[in-house]
This record gives structure tokens, sequence and C-alpha cells, in this order.
């Protein structure tokens, strides 16, 4: 019987940052193109760790989308914000006084300066499979992100609340935190292929099939998800409350404390994160690639 060695054909640099999240790659200059056999290492480390840091590799907004589009197809900035002038496939996340955002929205802006725990735009149809998070300007102290592993959460869950969870449905929701940004943006955005006048709340499985690993996932989020479609409304209050405090179990938890020039890689499909709103009165500036998702299933 032939045995396939399916291992990567390369060794990285991997220094895992807690029991089933989280990983550094060193050793790899993102300034640079690379190789077919280095990005599928990386792809797998990213797939088994979730999300992946390459310490000060100071990409520029180019080398930022061509390091995103090794991974898969890049999408514009935001559902309903526009990118960078020259470069509409990158987010800048910017909230003080002196950014991009608050000259444009104001007020409005400041309000996200510090995020709780969010599966980035599960209010669309297919929401992103990956974000490659870029650190442009970063505070001397605070302004950390966080990541979770809802692969784990779903795992350490008893099998009959598994069971039960996989026949629900959730609906998710992103008007109360985007829909001001949509009218004052003029009302009208392109995002996987379709414009958005409106943001209309869409249908998601509670748990969702991973579609590279085949993993379950926990797949509900505090930032966007309002209720579950099948219960009533005080049952689905109560059982998304316990699913939100499960979810952040510190077991699953990853914290990273970025340094300028750092580039952060996560699946999105697999996580939430949460940024820690202790930098106020500090420039933090953060340029976000994102890569195009499927449908969950």
């Amino acid at each position: 019987m032939t045995v396939i060695d399916t291992r990567p054909a390369v060794d990285l640099d991997v220094t895992p940052l807690s029991g089933t999240i989280g990983a550094e790659i060193r050793g790899v200059d993102l300034t640079q193109p690379l190789d077919d056999a280095t990005i599928a290492a990386i792809r797998q480390v990213w797939l088994e760790r979730r999300v992946v840091f390459f310490p000060g590799q100071h990409l520029t907004p180019e080398e930022h989308t061509r390091v995103a589009s090794y991974f898969g197809e890049v999408t514009p900035a935001h559902p309903v914000i526009p990118g960078i002038d020259g470069h509409p496939e990158v987010f800048e996340i910017d909230y003080g006084q002196s950014g991009r955002l608050y000259a444009q929205y104001g007020e409005l802006s400041r309000q996200r300066a510090g995020l709780s725990w969010h599966t980035d735009v599960t209010f669309v149809e297919r929401p992103p499979a990956g974000s490659l998070l870029n650190a442009v300007v970063v505070p001397p102290a605070g302004g950390d992100t966080l990541w979770t592993d809802q692969v784990a959460a779903f795992a350490a869950l008893s099998t009959p609340l598994q069971e039960f969870l996989s026949t629900l449905t959730a609906v998710h929701d992103g008007r109360a935190q985007f829909g001001g940004f949509l009218e004052q943006g003029g009302g009208e955005f392109e995002w996987d292929g379709e414009i958005y006048r409106s943001l209309d709340p869409v249908e998601h499985p509670v748990v969702r099939t991973h579609p590279e690993t085949g993993e379950k996932v926990l797949f509900v989020n505090p930032g966007f998800t309002s209720h579950v479609k099948e219960l009533m409304a005080d049952e689905s209050e109560a059982l998304l409350s316990f699913l939100y405090a499960h979810s952040a179990r510190p077991e699953f938890v990853v914290r990273y404390h970025w340094h300028q020039g750092d580039l952060g890689f996560w699946d999105n499909r697999a996580t939430q994160h949460a940024v820690a709103g202790d930098f106020a009165g500090q420039e933090r500036v953060i340029q976000r690639v994102t890569l195009r998702g499927d449908r969950p299933v």
C-alpha cells in the first residue's frame, strides 16, 4: 500500500500562543512573493490554529492585498464603508478624531473604538472566509485584539446540547451597528457582487460545518445575531446568553498585543474576536483586507 504524505513541504517557524488557538509564524518575508509550498504550509497552520501572526512585516497596502490574494478572493473593504483612496479593498479602522472614519461619519464612528465579541460581517448571505489585519499605528499600551476558538467551544458542549443546537437557525442583523454608516455614506455599496441599499437580516445555521476541515463550529455572535428563529423570544435570549458566555471562556481565547508592522490572519468561519477598548486618547490605526466566503451550511 502506498502512503501519501500530505504534510506541507515547508517547515515553518511556528510558536503556538495558547492551548488551542493562535500562533506566531516567523522567518517568512511577506514583502516578497511566496511560493506555492510556503502558501500551503501557512494555510495548514492557519486552519489548525484559527489565527496566525507575522511579526514586523510593515506591509504597504499593495503588499497587504497581494498577501491576502494568496489565500482567497479579495472582497471590497466592507459592505457599507468604502476602502482607502486607491485601494477599495483595504478597510482602515481608525476611529480617532484625526482618522478618516471620524472625518466621514463623525460621532457615529467613535462608538466603535472598542468592540465586544463578534464575527465579521455575518449579516450577509456569504460572510467572509477570513481577514488579514495590518497594524499601521499601535498605541504604546492597550488596543489588544482577542480571538476565541468556536470549534473548541462547540466541542466542549454536551452531546445532547450539540444535537439540539444543530437543528436551529440564527438570524443575523447588521442594522443596529452599520445602518447609520449606510445612510450617511450615500445608501448604496457593492459587496459580493450585490448592491447594498439596505441591510436586511439573514439566516445562518447555529452550528455550521467548516468547508475545509469538516469541523463543527458554533456560529452565533453577540455582535450580529439577533435571535434564534425556532424559539420564543425569552428562550432565544436565554440560550444565546449562555452560548455567548460559554464561547468566551478563557481556555478558548488568545489575546494578541500588537506591535507596529505586525500582520494577523484569522479564519472568520471558526472564530469570534474582540478589541480591548483601553486605548482612549491614543492613536490606533489598523488596515484590514477580507477574503470572500461561502454560504454557511
